[in-house]
Parts: structure tokens; C-alpha cells; sequence
């Protein structure tokens, strides 16, 4: 069990860190970008995991000199997820630390996805009430790598960023958990980095 005892609290993304959703995104991504005419391209799509949908369209745009709707974008991508019914499952390696430290520890998740999109998986995974803070794309005026998720998450567990502890599977998320003044242990493949 990778030693966490210097830290008061524990925040994990959700996506690809805590929940193995990240198949089903990608897929629901490639069916947009089909619709769009964005070049689609798998590891340059799991790079920006984290990132709200809206912005990543934003991004999509800026990089392929395109001007989609972001939201038109961004509702018919979570309406193709949905329509997949998929249910992720928990990544076993993150979901340990989760429960070894849940007893003592404040535990929060901070995530790119909207909220009833995160609500929705927590609770089928029986984890929305066991934890002290959800902070979603939907509460915060700044998704990542802005430091803004992972500061709220902070906040609202009561706990000083310094002495928390971020999991993360991505580049962007590793980059605003660092803004945020937080430590960063990296998620590979359902697999934890140390």
C-alpha cells in the first residue's frame, strides 16, 4: 500500500483514475468527432482526459481552425455516452488506497465531467456517499489544468492544499493538481506510479 501518512486528505480525478470510463468517452469522442469533420486521433484525445467536454471542443476548434458550437458539441458527445449505456468499472489499485484510507482521511473527487455524470457513477458505485467533496465541471468557472478543481476540492474538505495528495491519469491533471500546490501521484492503465 503506497504510504500516505504525511497527507490530511486524498482527492482523485474520476475518469480513468478512480472508474475505468475512459474507453467509453474515447468512443463516444470518435463518434463526434465523425460528425464534426474533427480528425480524430486517440492518444492526442486521452491527452486532454480531464479536461471538461465544452472546453475540449474549445481546444478541437483552436486546433483544426474550426468553429463548432461548444455546446451543441459537447451535448451530442455526452448524448452519444449515454446512449452507450455502458457502466464503467472501479480501478482496483486507486479504489484500495480509497478504501484503506477512507476511516481516517478526507477523501474528495475532483473531476472534468459534469455533474450528473459524476453523480450518476458515484452512486452506482457506491461511493458518492462516502466521500467529503465532489467538485465537478459544472461547479467551477475554470476546468483543468487549472488549479481551480482541485483548490475547491481542497476547501470544501477543510483541509490546506498542501497537505493533500491528488491521483491522476493524465498530463493536464498532473499539471493543475502541481498549480493547486499538491503533490501528484500518476495513474497509469489502472495501474498507480510510484
Amino acid at each position: 500500500m503506497v504510504d500516505l501518512s504525511s497527507y490530511k486528505g486524498i482527492v482523485f480525478d474520476m475518469d480513468g483514475t478512480l472508474v475505468d470510463s475512459m474507453p467509453a468517452h474515447m468512443e463516444a469522442w470518435r463518434v463526434t468527432c465523425e460528425k464534426y469533420g474533427y480528425p480524430f486521433n486517440l492518444d492526442y484525445m486521452n491527452s486532454l482526459g480531464g479536461v471538461p467536454t465544452r472546453q475540449t471542443v474549445v481546444v478541437l476548434n483552436d486546433k483544426f481552425n474550426m468553429d463548432h458550437d461548444p455546446s451543441e458539441v459537447a451535448r451530442y458527445k455526452r448524448e452519444s455516452w449515454e446512449a452507450m449505456d455502458l457502466e464503467p468499472v472501479i480501478i482496483e489499485s486507486t479504489m484500495a488506497v480509497f478504501n484503506h484510507y477512507r476511516p481516517h482521511m478526507a477523501i474528495g473527487i475532483g473531476t472534468g465531467a459534469e455533474r450528473p455524470h459524476a453523480e450518476h457513477l458515484l452512486t452506482a458505485h457506491g461511493l458518492l456517499e462516502r466521500i467529503d467533496s465532489l467538485v465537478t465541471a459544472s461547479d467551477v468557472t475554470h476546468g483543468k489544468p487549472h488549479p481551480e478543481t482541485f483548490l475547491t476540492v481542497a476547501r470544501q474538505m477543510g483541509v490546506e492544499p498542501s497537505e493533500c495528495v491528488v491521483f491522476e491519469d493524465t498530463e493536464i491533471g498532473r499539471q493543475a493538481a502541481e498549480d493547486a500546490g499538491m503533490d501528484c501521484i500518476m495513474v497509469n492503465n489502472g495501474e498507480i506510479q510510484v
